[in-house]
């Protein structure tokens, strides 16, 4: 250019730079760009006004919610928006890489921000070349986008406090990282250290409890929420005169001060101090944001998680399943185990409770679901279930009016999510061993006695508790021999593993017939087996540990009356072991003649001819089917093994209140009854009827082939001749 020559037009100094001028409203959602900017963005070099969409489209979107969240940064800290930014064709391919730079603005009024920028495009090495190679180990903008990512995933993966800090502490930033990171809450008017990495903590005492109004960069962040950058020792020391001798002997050369954001509220600031100066480039700047951002939410979940753990761990406390004092002339053991994920409660409970006439109740029961609504409700119906039987109820009536109570409390008309829940219900004298018990749609008790046999016993029951305000739990009574154990449990612990009700029973009874009872503590090892046995190792604790994943919450309780001094588990019997079970079936239950059958099976489980248990299986179920069809009453069967194994001896006796003694009759081919003597006089070795003050009782023996008597194929009637009737 020649002396004297005008200067040329900006506009023209930009061309030749090949530098676009474009200004950006938000406001009216407009975007007007000059002949060159409108050439950088694959456009016709033309001086042109687009729309936001128009403009939106020929960026990569990535870039484009960068620019968007660059612009209330920049107006914040007063400070330049820089952005690097891919230009796409229609295609989608990416045409050209160029640089933004522009000041942004607020308009309070409009709620709008105005721009006023440059496009510059960014010359990329030829691919191949040696600086091609280092532009791509080098490229900040790709490791920055993997450095977010990997941040963003390691801090969404944390799970507390600490380990949000320990994640934070580890951040290595692409091209500048801090060696120095603390973080700030506020706690009232006053800032707390929550954390910090690469300080000793004894250095940071004059920073742990600093009034909000002190002149310290972190404290001015938290109360304004804007991020403060200090490049240099002299910026602080001119900046923040009065506390720069707190941070002097730290020897740190740059500081940024970020304020922690979530949902509009600053919960505090994050420290990120530098051995070496850094000058804060916007993008830099963006980095820290994004990282302080994504620390907010981290440290926001990781709060909220640990109060809900300790809620839950207060919840579990109250509402622990209790065994109270000891109950003489019996042990008791028993775990509670609650199911995985969610609050780590739900609607699982046990509860041993002393009773007026100086026996003791063991209630157990499951509110449907695992959520805070089963656990309150769990809570509730245990009180009552405690406040019903310290008033003297027998079992029947104490389910009764637990059930009224919770279809009181669930079946408000404001309430759709109705529950209800399972119950057994157990009454013990401890000195004779009888146990009364009430059931509601809860699994059966399970016995094991002396010689390892293990049974379910099957109990009259009645609807869950909350379904029928008006429903009746009929009692079943029998006696819990010495060396007997009775096990209690909810479905949890039989359906665990993608069992069902079966399958998850033979499972149990396999852990309970295989184990090895000691000397010292039987009940408790036997107790920690069957949960192993399910879930592999768990403490001694009631409560298992809250990291475990369960599929449903667990309750046990195992109650053994000890072979007097011997203890439970012993192997030394005082008088001869007779295994016994007692069931009644009555006139409107003819399905559990199939149950009858079922239960003389496991009875039976290790007889030695397994004919023979096909022919007491026979006779059983022909008996309890004559008491029903041809009496008005119901059968009451008893079975019982007793000797040892090669010489035992079974005996069944199906006791009813009709007064007609059975007689023989002679039944043709086509006749569907009558049969009844005629398979008792072939299939057993001895039987009998024998009358009763009120009804009569019809039995047979059979003997273990190595045990029989002589003449023990004789089928003695009650008068010692054959009996004559039709069963």
């Amino acid at each position: 250019m020649r002396t004297g020559e005008s200067l040329p037009s900006v506009g023209d100094v930009l061309a030749a730079l090949a530098t676009g001028m474009w200004h950006w409203d938000t406001g009216a959602r407009l975007v007007t760009v000059d002949a060159e900017a409108a050439r950088l963005l694959g456009l016709p070099a033309e001086a042109t006004t687009l729309t936001e969409a128009q403009t939106r489209a020929r960026l990569h979107p990535v870039d484009w919610n960068e620019i968007t969240g660059v612009i209330p940064l920049a107006v914040a800290e007063g400070t330049l928006a820089e952005v690097r930014i891919r230009i796409m064709d229609e295609r989608g391919t990416i045409l050209r890489v160029v640089r933004s730079r522009s000041k942004p603005s607020y308009d309070p009024e409009r709620q709008a921000y105005q721009l006023i920028g440059t496009l510059q495009e960014v010359t990329e090495p030829t691919p191949g070349t040696r600086a091609a190679r280092s532009a791509v180990t080098g490229d900040w903008r790709r490791s920055r986008e993997a450095f977010l990512l990997d941040a963003g995933r390691a801090l969404a993966e944390a799970a507390s406090t600490a380990e949000v800090l320990r994640v934070a502490g580890g951040l290595s930033m692409p091209g500048f990282s801090p060696d120095g990171l603390v973080v700030f809450g506020v706690q009232g008017d006053r800032l707390r250290i929550i954390g910090q990495h690469g300080h000793q903590p004894s250095d940071l005492g004059p920073f742990s409890n600093m009034p909000l109004s002190t002149d310290y960069p972190a404290a001015q962040v938290a109360r304004t929420g804007r991020a403060v950058y200090l490049s240099s020792p002299e910026e602080y020391k001119a900046r923040y005169p009065a506390t720069w001798p707190l941070a002097k002997h730290f020897n740190r050369s740059s500081w940024a001060f970020l304020p922690l954001t979530v949902a509009g509220r600053t919960m505090g600031a994050w420290l990120a101090a530098f051995t070496y100066p850094v000058a804060f480039t916007p993008d830099e700047r963006a980095v820290l944001t994004t990282v302080a951002r994504m620390l907010a939410q981290a440290l926001t979940r990781a709060e909220a998680a640990e109060s809900e753990r300790e809620l839950t761990e207060g919840l579990q406390r109250s509402m622990l399943p209790s065994l109270g004092p000891a109950i003489p002339g019996m042990e008791v053991a028993a775990r509670y185990i609650p199911t995985g994920g969610g609050l780590q409660v739900g609607g699982d409970w046990y509860d041993l409770i002393p009773l007026p006439s100086g026996r003791f109740a063991l209630a157990m029961g499951d509110v449907q679901g695992h959520d805070v609504r089963a656990a309150g409700l769990m809570g509730q119906l245990r009180i009552a279930l405690r406040a019903y039987a310290s008033e003297g109820h027998r079992p029947d009536a104490v389910l009764s009016r637990a059930s009224r109570f919770l279809h009181g409390i669930t079946h408000d008309e404001q309430l759709t999510d109705l529950r209800f829940a399972t119950c057994v219900y157990v009454e013990a004298d401890p000195v004779t061993g009888l146990l009364e018990i009430a059931r509601a749609g809860h699994p059966d008790p399970v016995i094991r006695m002396t010689d390892g046999t293990v049974m379910r016993r099957p109990t009259a029951g009645g609807l869950p508790l909350g379904i029928d305000p008006d429903a009746d739990y009929p009692t079943t009574r029998f006696t819990l021999e010495p060396g007997e154990t009775l096990m209690l449990c909810t479905d949890g612990l039989i359906e665990t593993g993608g069992h069902d009700l079966e399958s998850g029973w033979r499972r149990l009874r396999s852990i309970l017939e295989a184990h090895e009872w000691d000397d010292g503590a039987a009940l408790e090892t036997l107790a920690d087996a069957l949960v192993q046995g399910v879930h592999g190792p768990s403490s001694h604790h009631t409560v298992g540990p809250l990291t475990d994943r369960r599929e449903d919450d667990i309750a046990l309780v195992l109650v053994c009356r000890p072979e007097d001094d011997l203890g439970c588990g012993t192997t030394v019997p005082l008088r001869p072991q007779v295994r016994r079970t007692l069931l009644s079936v009555a006139q409107d239950e003819p399905d559990r003649i199939s149950e009858a059958r079922q239960h003389l099976r496991e009875l039976l489980h290790d007889w030695a001819e397994t004919e023979q248990v096909d022919s007491a299986v026979l006779l059983v179920s022909e008996m309890v089917t004559n008491v029903l069809v041809h009496t008005d009453a119901d059968a009451l069967l008893l079975a019982e093994v007793l000797g040892e194994a090669g010489a035992r001896r079974l005996r069944v006796e199906v006791t009813d209140a009709g007064d007609d003694l059975p007689h023989r009759r002679r039944p043709g081919e086509l006749a569907s009854s009558g049969r009844g003597l005629m398979l008792i006089e072939l299939l057993a070795d001895a039987w009998g009827v024998d009358p009763r003050g009120e009804g009569k009782s019809i039995w047979f023996e059979l003997y273990e082939p190595d045990g029989a008597s002589e003449g023990g194929a004789a089928a003695d009637g009650p008068d010692g001749e054959a009996s004559e009737g039709a069963a």
